[in-house]
């Protein structure tokens, strides 16, 4: 895969103003959003940080010069003001409810985490814009293999068998699957909204 970064926006004006499809990843702070990304890249790409929460903006990565990757912010994470909380989701809805060309959200998970009223509002939301979600249950070579395939039956009932995907970045496990489905479940199928000429 080749990746290269683009920019970073809070502000909708800021965005790529072109119809390039884009699929968000999304997840808690110390879920491995930044790691699962640098492995899809094959090399740092994006900032990996000791400290959770340090990412606060809309990060746009182009892929393969055929889609982009959003990095979002992440969330769950305590240390967080209340007024910062509350500008994030801001960004993070206006983004998400006005992008017409966002084609679907990668959830990225730690494998040893609950489902939690946090996902359950994520997911809740996007059905209602009709935005196709994935979840990434990362960091698998953290748990047994027991373990894994109940957490994995776990979501798949919530999701669907084909929307659920194992991955260690460590291992590079489950990756090329997840960036496979993307491509060929979302990228290929994506049709541009034709532009007003009048616009």
């Amino acid at each position: 895969m080749k990746m290269k970064y683009l920019k970073s926006a809070v502000l909708e004006k800021d965005y790529p103003q072109d119809q390039e499809p884009e699929v968000a990843i999304a997840g808690r702070s110390n879920a491995g959003k930044s790691s699962f990304i640098n492995t899809l890249a094959g090399g740092k790409i994006a900032h990996v940080s000791q400290q959770p929460g340090k990412t606060r903006l809309l990060n746009f990565f182009s892929v393969n010069d055929k889609y982009r990757l959003v990095d979002m912010p992440g969330y769950g994470y305590a240390a967080r003001g209340g007024k910062e909380q509350k500008n994030w989701a801001n960004m993070i809805e206006t983004y998400i409810s006005r992008r017409g060309n966002l084609i679907g959200l990668i959830l990225v998970m730690d494998i040893r985490r609950k489902w939690s009223d946090d996902e359950q509002q994520l997911l809740d939301y996007l059905i209602s814009l009709s935005i196709p979600m994935l979840v990434v249950l990362n960091k698998v070579d953290k748990v047994k293999q027991q373990e894994r395939i109940v957490k994995k039956r776990e979501i798949e009932k919530i999701f669907g068998i084909a929307r659920v995907f194992v991955t260690s970045c460590l291992k590079k496990k489950g990756i090329k699957d997840v960036e496979d489905f993307v491509y060929k479940e979302w990228v290929e199928l994506y049709q541009p909204i034709p532009m007003n000429e009048d616009d």
